[in-house]
């Protein structure tokens, strides 16, 4: 039986790595990272980045949102997944807020929005220089977490329990970090291993 990984140590190359790669939605500010990221729940965020533009022309910041109707909301993302809902949520936020200088920024505050879960409050956080507070766990740390072996399960939140249980907080942008090691290299299909630099402890890797 092999030694158990000393994952705090064995994560720092990929911290490393990905510590000032920017997250791939195309915001400018944290109003439209809060929007977008809201949107690209369930879709995808080439698709956001996308019509992105448009909807920003239309809704420049929270007060011309906060005064735009769930309708006309609605109607600039109809082709995003559960657009309905979106709609609604984006225009409750925007009440509540009424202006970009009024988000939040912690973790509690942030989820006690509509339509903002964990995972997208942790990436607002990240992405606005904040401390964590949680671990990113989207579609792609729910596959690549278990595969490397620091987490199990196909529950994002327990995911997001055992990283945070796994690892001090400081190292907790690892989940960011297997996000993009899970766009780039470890993919659903033929995931090319033998690039990868977390190898050497990859539970996956070495079972094969």
């Amino acid at each position: 039986m092999s030694a158990p990984v000393n994952w705090s140590k064995a994560i720092q190359p990929l911290l490393k790595k990905y510590q000032s790669a920017k997250h791939p939605l195309d915001y400018k500010t944290p109003y439209q990272l809060l929007v977008m990221v809201v949107l690209s729940a369930q879709d995808s965020d080439r698709h956001i980045n996308q019509i992105a533009p448009a909807f920003f022309k239309s809704f420049p910041g929270m007060p011309a949102l906060s005064k735009a109707t769930e309708a006309a909301i609605a109607e600039q993302i109809s082709d995003v997944r559960n657009f309905g809902n979106k709609a609604k949520w984006l225009s409750e936020i925007a009440r509540t807020l009424k202006k970009d200088t009024a988000i939040p920024m912690n973790l509690d505050a942030l989820t006690g929005l509509k339509g903002i879960g964990r995972k997208s409050a942790n990436v607002i956080l990240r992405e606005s220089g904040m401390p964590a507070e949680g671990v990113i766990v989207d579609l792609h740390v729910v596959r690549v977490a278990p595969r490397l072996g620091i987490a199990t399960g196909t529950d994002p939140k327990k995911i997001e329990k055992q990283i945070m249980d796994t690892l001090p907080q400081k190292d907790w942008d690892a989940g960011m970090a297997i996000s993009f090691l899970g766009r780039e290299l470890c993919r659903p299909t033929n995931p090319k291993c033998p690039l990868c630099l977390m190898k050497t402890v990859c539970k996956f890797y070495n079972s094969n």
